[in-house]
């Protein structure tokens, strides 16, 4: 049986707001109320977490995340466990993330969202919401999120790799190209790998729908600095 997929959120993006830690906490606990009324509901197609429905064939092993910022994302039976996640199109997963949300509105305001499970993979390197609050201001942002869609998905493509490639396929290569043409190179192992001697992985191999998703702790590519300290607007 065919897992359900999560349906993107509907919300508009005219204004950006930072996810404070107990903002992330009450969204991922809203999802879980979700699941809970969907699963209560009439509808006879689930549009809940990405659980595998009663009967399913259990997966052959769970999907093994690594990196220190892991323990803190959802785990065990938590709807955006790893194994929920497994199988579903790539910009589903990453709404189950709450240290995304940033990184996942971009590619729903940068139209690109189809293009993460076309062809034949993709590797995700997904800055975190911290990531982008210490490098754009929110004005700057907002302006890429509603008017300059060009730099934005020229930005999203600095953070895409052709290719379904785990942490351990990255560090073996010892770099990779990104479909904006820049060359990162990739050192380390173990738990983490740096990328581009910059960026660090913090929870890596996530599994989705022919991709792989590494969470990691700096934006890449070349848009300058423009958060001011905090990351906040100035008043």
């Amino acid at each position: 049986m065919d897992q359900p997929v999560i349906r993107p959120r509907s919300r508009s993006l005219p204004r950006l707001r930072w996810p404070a830690a107990r903002r992330r906490r009450a969204a991922l606990a809203a999802a879980a109320l979700s699941l809970v009324l969907a699963g209560t509901g009439c509808s006879g197609a689930g549009t809940g977490s990405p659980a595998a429905a009663d009967g399913a064939a259990a997966p052959k092993a769970a999907p093994v995340v690594r990196g220190p910022l892991c323990d803190l994302l959802p785990s065990g039976s938590d709807p955006g466990n790893p194994t929920a996640l497994t199988g579903q199109p790539p910009e589903a997963a990453l709404q189950w993330l709450p240290v995304l949300t940033t990184f996942e509105a971009a590619v729903r305001a940068s139209g690109m969202a189809a293009d993460l499970h076309e062809g034949s993979g993709l590797t995700i390197l997904a800055p975190t919401d911290d990531a982008f609050a210490a490098k754009f201001s929110e004005d700057n942002l907002d302006q890429l999120f509603l008017t300059d869609k060009d730099k934005l998905r020229g930005l999203l493509r600095e953070h895409l790799v052709a290719g379904s490639l785990t942490l351990s396929d990255m560090v073996a290569a010892g770099g990779v190209t990104t479909l904006a043409g820049t060359k990162l190179t990739v050192s380390g192992g173990g738990e983490t790998a740096r990328l581009a001697g910059q960026a660090d992985t913090v929870c890596a191999d996530y599994q989705a729908a022919n991709a792989r998703i590494h969470i990691i702790n700096r934006v890449l590519g070349n848009l300058p600095t423009t958060a001011t300290e905090g990351g906040h607007r100035a008043h």
